[in-house]
């Protein structure tokens, strides 16, 4: 089955990183939770799902609509990668919360998740998207202050998930 990109997007931001993504792997399935119910997840074994952070750790506000249809989505079986975005300057103590989130809920759920990223090259306090010592649970991004580094990030992540993903 062929492999899908699932996004919420409130500036557009999230949108295009989900479309550059989506062109930079040749996947042509793109959605916009806004307009797509969630179920649609259902229909793909591999998807990439995408959310950025507002307030303090807050979903997206699509996300958090449709957050008790996605709660019922059954992951078992299914490859998923995650990317975030975020504001590490004036957000540090959650950056790219909502990403953490997504994870916790689809972990549960059964999914094999992929593409973890160093945190390495970041200056925040606190992610609920760090399971792991040095890691987030997927590409975390900031247009906010380092607009400059997403594409690169990007190309790196999508060659690392490629092989997994497709």
């Amino acid at each position: 089955m062929a492999t899908a990109v699932f996004y919420a997007s409130s500036t557009g931001n999230t949108e295009i990183v989900a479309k550059s993504i989506a062109k930079n792997l040749g996947i042509d399935a793109v959605f916009d939770i806004a307009s797509n119910d969630v179920s649609k997840i259902g229909e793909y074994d591999k998807v990439i799902i995408g959310s950025s952070t507002w307030g303090d750790g807050d979903l997206q506000d699509d996300w958090d609509d449709a957050w008790d249809d996605f709660c019922n989505l059954d992951f078992s079986g299914k490859t998923v990668a995650l990317f975030g975005l975020g504001d590490q300057e004036s957000y540090a103590d959650n950056y790219v919360d909502a990403m953490g989130t997504l994870y916790e809920q689809i972990t549960q759920k059964g999914a094999k998740v992929i593409g973890q990223w160093p945190n390495s090259d970041y200056s925040h306090e606190e992610s609920k998207a760090q399971k792991e010592e040095g890691f987030f649970v997927g590409l975390a991004l900031d247009e906010d202050n380092e607009s400059e580094l997403t594409d690169e990030r990007i190309n790196v992540w999508c060659d690392e998930i490629k092989e997994d993903i497709l």
